[in-house]
Parts: structure tokens; sequence; C-alpha cells
């Protein structure tokens, strides 16, 4: 198999809230809107890799979270609080060496934000 691109498609309950959401609270960049301008899908910006919010659906989605590395964790729990979003786990460090906080957008999906501190082996392991 030839990967030429990849995403995550996220199919949530209310699309115009779960998309202001990731748009808005978290501040993720717009890579591409396509359907409908009444109803149109949303591609995000996640680093390296891609959300596509899109479509809805009444079961919430189950089994996945993301993985958002940021430069300051304790900066985005800050702003995050500040936004009213739902802080599942405060930032801390954790037995393997990074910061981590755990937060939910408005289906409960869950998202850990990252910090990797300069010692840690994912900055010097470039494999």
């Amino acid at each position: 198999m030839d990967i030429l691109s990849s995403r995550v498609l996220l199919r949530p309950s209310d699309p115009q809230r779960s998309q202001s959401f990731y748009r808005d609270v978290l501040g993720l960049a717009v890579h591409r809107e396509f359907g409908p301008s009444e109803h149109p899908g949303v591609v995000f910006f996640l680093g390296n890799g891609l959300l596509e919010v899109s479509g809805r659906s009444s079961d919430s989605p189950k089994g996945l979270a993301l993985w958002l590395q940021v430069r300051d964790v304790a900066a985005e729990h800050r702003r995050l609080t500040s936004a009213g979003v739902t802080v599942t786990q405060p930032p801390r460090l954790e037995p393997w060496g990074l910061i981590e906080m755990w937060i939910e957008d408005p289906d409960g999906v869950r998202i850990v934000v990252v910090e990797v501190p300069d010692d840690h082996p994912l900055r010097r392991d470039q494999r």
C-alpha cells in the first residue's frame, strides 16, 4: 500500500459546534472546507496530520483520542480553562517523562495535550 495522504475522520453530533470548538477554541488552522456552504465539512491541520470534522452522527465517538503536542501545556491549560473547556486531568509530569493534560471536545472525544520536555528522548531520537 502506497499511502499518499491520511486524516482522522470525526463525525460529531453537532458539526457546527464541533467545528467551532476545533477552530475557535483550540485554534486549529483550517486546511480546507468542502461541501455545501450551509453544512460544510472542515479539515484542520494537526501538526503533521489532519482532522476532518464533517457529517453528523447520533452516536458519540468511541475509543478515539487525539494526541496534540504543544510548546507550553501550562499556558494552554490557562487559556483553555478560561474558554470553558472541560479539563479532565490538569497538566502533570507523567512517569514516562511527558507533561500531559487531558481535555474533551463537545462530544466527549478525549484529547491529550502534550509538552515534550527539552531533555526527553523524543527530542533526541529522530528515527
